[in-house]
This record gives structure tokens, C-alpha cells and sequence, in this order.
């Protein structure tokens, strides 16, 4: 037959009957024969606590969780308690870095007791203050890493720091009963001026990075406009010159059709009477055209030749200078 034990503050658990049977003899002979108060009493072991029972002064046993029997007329006491939870301890240290910066860096240490007899004993008997332990190491460790670090790669380096904070722990901590679960950097906060000239000097590089990409994407714009204008001038010339071109040779079909339809008429005076049409047709044109308020005409009589002549020798420097050469 099982029948269900309750262990007080432990967790509950089954057992046979007969040890059912001797914890409910425990508590008849407790009840009914109250002597047995001066040999006899029941503790009550939480779950997650081991308690150190002492017989006159010395290490008895572990008492743990559950119901337990100390009999105190044979000398015996609880001389205290362990916690096998894990337990966290956070430790600020303030030290200064490479480049003469006091920083504040907050140090999270997850840590518990080993459940082994040898380990609980030595977490016990060996070790005064396991906080104070642990707190004097962490200092040790960042004011011995941090001092070698510069600002600006303290952040970079939490978990190189941690690293060497759980490594020195393990060592230290273990002679005592003691395994450090975990250990992390949790806060790096440097003086407030600091923080607002780093921001600043962010900010700055931030802004000149971006001048820089301005200043470059406007470059590409100049670069780009400069040869979309160069091929444009170019298109016009090629044009232009095509344009030329078809003017000569429509010109020189016009004086052979002049000649053959009058006589007596040499190629000069097609050519005058030629550019003097064309000269007049380009002064309406500029009339005409829109922003051309004002124009300027010679004066002089032989102003018409002098036009005439010049725009003759004009065109025939371009027919030459066209013609291929032989």
C-alpha cells in the first residue's frame, strides 16, 4: 500500500506504508507522551534550503527538506541554513578607462551553492560572507581590464569583460562550494557631459559624412550635365554643318539655274543678289523674334556691299574649308 506523505514545507511525495506508519507514530508519541518534548523535536526543511545540524558544536549532517528529527537532549541544533537556489548579486564599479574617462559599469553575477555534502560544507564552514567574496573579485577584474580599454571600445568589449569576471570567479568560488551560473554586463554609463560630447561628436561625423555624399551626388550632377551638354553641342555642330551643307549645294544649283535662264549675268551677281536676300530675311527673322527689341543696321551707302561682301566671303571660307582636300 502507497499512501501519501506530507512533508510540511517540502515537496510532497508518496512513500510506503511503512514509512507512513513511523511518521505517524513520531506524531502519536508526540501527542499523547508530552515528555518526549524534552527528547525529541520536528524542523521543517523548506524546499530549496538545506539546514546544518550541530551535535554539541560539531558537524552532525544536513538536514534536508522536509520533515526532520533533531534531538536536542543529545546536543544536536540547526547551526543555520543554505539556499541551493540560484542567487544574483549586482555590483557597480567605478574605474576609469585608457583614456581617463571615469565610467560606472554594473556587473550581474548569477551564482549558486553545489548540492554535494563536500560543497555544502565548504560553502559553510570555509566561507563568512559569499557576497562580500564575490563583490571584492568583480572589482578586482574590471578595475584590472577596464584601465587598459579605451571609451569608445568598453562598449565593444562587455562580453570580453564578463568573460574574465565569470573566469576569475570559477577559479576563486569553487574552492568554497560555489558555481557561478552566468555573469553579464548590464549597464556601462559614463559622466553626462560625456555622454552629450560623445553625442555630439557622433552627430558631427554623422553631418560630415553626409556633406560628403551631397558634395559627391552634386558632382555626379555637374559631371552629368556637362556631358549631356557636350553631346548636345556636338548633335548641333554635326547639324549645323549638314545644314551648311545642303545651303552650298542649293546655292550652287540656284546660280547654274540663274545662269542658264539669263544671260549676261555672271556668278558674282547671283552670289550678291543671293546673300543680299538671304541678309534680309535673317534681319526679319531677328524682328520677329521674340526679345529682340532693338536692331542695330549700317548706316553708311555702301553699307549693303559691305554686308554683301562680307557675307560672300563668309560663305566661301566655309566652302572651302568643307571641300575636301586633294
Amino acid at each position: 500500500t502507497i499512501q501519501v506523505v506530507p512533508q510540511f514545507d517540502a515537496y510532497s511525495r508518496t512513500a510506503p506504508e511503512p514509512t507512513a506508519r513511523l511518521f505517524f507514530d513520531c506524531v502519536r508519541a508526540r501527542v499523547f507522551h508530552p515528555s518526549i518534548d524534552d527528547m525529541i523535536c520536528f524542523t521543517c526543511v523548506p524546499t530549496g534550503t538545506i539546514q546544518v545540524v550541530q551535535q554539541c558544536g560539531k558537524f552532525s549532517h544536513f538536514a534536508r527538506p522536509g520533515c526532520q528529527i533533531i534531538i536536542p537532549c543529545t546536543g544536536q541544533g540547526i547551526a543555520g541554513s543554505i539556499s541551493t537556489r540560484i542567487q544574483s548579486l549586482d555590483v557597480e564599479v567605478e574605474t576609469k578607462t585608457r583614456d581617463n574617462v571615469f565610467v560606472n559599469i554594473v556587473v550581474s553575477t548569477q551564482y549558486m551553492v553545489l548540492s554535494e555534502e563536500n560543497h555544502l560544507y565548504d560553502a559553510f564552514y570555509k566561507l563568512t560572507d559569499s557576497r562580500a567574496q564575490i563583490r571584492s573579485y568583480v572589482f578586482d577584474v574590471v578595475r584590472s581590464t577596464v584601465p587598459r580599454i579605451k571609451l569608445d571600445d568598453v562598449f565593444e568589449s562587455k562580453e570580453e569583460i564578463a568573460q574574465s569576471v565569470k573566469e576569475m570567479l570559477t577559479k576563486a568560488m569553487q574552492d568554497f562550494g560555489y558555481q557561478i551560473i552566468n555573469t553579464l554586463v548590464t549597464d556601462i554609463a559614463p559622466d553626462a557631459r560625456v555622454k552629450q560630447a560623445m553625442n555630439e561628436i557622433n552627430a558631427a561625423q554623422r553631418a560630415r559624412v553626409a556633406a560628403q555624399d551631397r558634395a559627391e551626388a552634386d558632382k555626379i550632377m555637374v559631371v552629368k550635365a556637362a556631358e549631356a551638354d557636350a553631346e548636345s553641342k556636338y548633335l548641333a555642330g554635326t547639324g549645323m554643318a549638314r545644314q551648311r551643307q545642303a545651303i552650298i549645294a542649293g546655292l550652287r544649283e540656284s546660280v547654274v539655274d540663274f545662269q542658264s535662264e539669263i544671260t549676261g549675268i555672271s556668278s558674282k551677281d547671283v552670289l550678291d543678289l543671293m546673300m543680299m536676300t538671304q541678309y534680309y530675311d535673317t534681319l526679319k527673322d531677328i524682328g520677329t523674334s521674340k526679345g529682340s527689341n532693338t536692331i542695330f543696321l549700317p548706316s553708311g551707302p555702301g553699307a549693303v556691299a559691305d554686308a554683301a561682301n562680307a557675307i560672300r566671303n563668309g560663305m566661301m571660307q566655309a566652302h572651302a574649308a568643307n571641300a575636301p582636300s586633294r
